[in-house]
């Protein structure tokens, strides 16, 4: 066994949906006692950096049923069955914005909460953004709307807790990095 590896025993599976599965695994611990733990499997996510020829970073604002409110966040969403998150990415910021760009640029992709799910969520800047006459729509269940702001009204947003999710802070801290570094 490596390092820390917990071997799974049984695997139960508990919830078959629409965005996420459930499923609760027996596991062998590094030390020889078993454990239970809950995990969430989800396809993975995109998440898209776009900016304004007038450097302004777009935004939606859309409800979030699992907090009871709605967040301000960069456009993004769930990965297809068999998408290519370059792909999905391109996608996504068409539906919520309007948009479409010329060259995707992959930035990084992370975990969002390793200790229960194993979402990545895969994030991308737009390169010159234009926007479309025919835009795809949003999905049937899925309502946002679309704000500009500068990279000090972002921070102020963060500074005020207007901005809470983890994928546009992360963004707004890698927008504020690269420009200090090009200073």
């Amino acid at each position: 066994m490596k390092k820390f590896e917990e071997k799974t025993l049984t695997t139960e599976k508990i919830f078959t949906g629409k965005v996420i599965d459930l499923q609760v695994d027996e596991v062998e611990l590094p030390d020889g006692k078993t454990s239970k733990r809950e995990i969430i499997k989800h396809p993975g996510a995109v998440a898209i950096i776009a900016l304004t020829a007038e450097e302004k970073i777009i935004m939606v604002e859309q409800y979030r049923k699992a907090l009871e409110r709605s967040l301000v966040e960069i456009p993004a969403g769930k990965l297809e069955k068999g998408e290519e998150p370059i792909r999905s990415a391109e996608r996504e910021l068409e539906e919520e914005t309007g948009y479409e760009c010329e060259r995707m640029e992959h930035i990084i992709s992370f975990y969002t909460s390793p200790g229960f799910a194993d979402e990545l969520v895969h994030l991308y800047l737009a390169h010159n953004l234009k926007k479309k006459k025919d835009a795809a729509p949003l999905d049937e269940d899925e309502f946002v709307e679309m704000i500009e702001l500068t990279l000090k009204e972002a921070q102020n947003y963060l500074d005020e807790g207007k901005i809470q999710d983890a994928k546009t802070a992360y963004a707004i801290q890698y927008l504020q990095l690269k420009k200090a570094i090009a200073e």
